[in-house]
């Protein structure tokens, strides 16, 4: 059981998007400690983790649940995203969100923000916490599709819930790292309030 635990953890540390990511973000970290943090650095980090936290859930229902695009390539890119991980929910090389996603995705998020504030500290901050919240949501993730047993009741209904995403109706629960989102947005239901969806597994079939 150790061993095969040893590899679950591996599966995910040593992937190499993970590992591209990680080398971003202690990047961005580096660059943050060269220039010196500020006063407001705690402050432009939290901010940073709740954008990714609202960048997820948006991302997830109108991106990733959109109706089949005519277009070949965007049907491509959309199944590669998300499509076949409904099909597949466990297979290990569909769990990650793809490097040709993730890193365009934090530097245009980084971007807006530098024009906003104007600061570079400020800017690295923020990344530095959509990092975190990225690596968070990537590790919620892998635990709902993998043999491991959260400790606490909330990992465990966090959990449960994606677990209803993916088997029971797509419509709801699409906050993966935090529910919170989904209250706000109306979609956190009882499950005994929702009905089984038939195209669950398949959102190309979607009208």
């Amino acid at each position: 059981m150790i061993l095969k635990n040893k590899g679950i953890y591996r599966d995910f540390f040593l992937h190499l998007d993970i590992l591209i990511m990680a080398g971003i973000f202690l990047s961005v970290l580096a660059f943050l400690f060269t220039i010196g943090p500020t006063a407001f650095t705690p402050l432009f980090l939290a901010i940073g983790i709740v954008t990714y936290m609202f960048s997820e859930y948006l991302t997830h229902r109108f991106v990733f649940h959109i109706k089949a695009p005519k277009n070949s390539i965007l049907l491509k890119l959309i199944k590669r995203l998300h499509y076949d991980h409904h099909k597949k929910p466990n297979d290990l090389k569909l769990l990650f969100l793809p490097i040709w996603y993730s890193a365009p995705s934090l530097f245009a998020l980084s971007l807006i923000f530098y024009f906003i504030s104007g600061s570079m500290p400020a800017t690295l901050s923020f990344s530095a916490g959509v990092l975190t919240m990225f690596f968070v949501y990537e590790w919620k993730h892998y635990v709902a599709h993998r043999p491991l047993k959260p400790k606490t009741k909330f990992g465990k209904w966090l959990k449960k819930t994606h677990v209803l995403h993916h088997y029971k109706n797509e419509n709801y629960w699409y906050g993966v790292s935090t529910p919170f989102v989904d209250a706000l947005f109306g979609t956190l239901k009882d499950e005994k309030d929702v009905d089984s969806s038939e195209t669950v597994k398949d959102l190309e079939k979607r009208a």
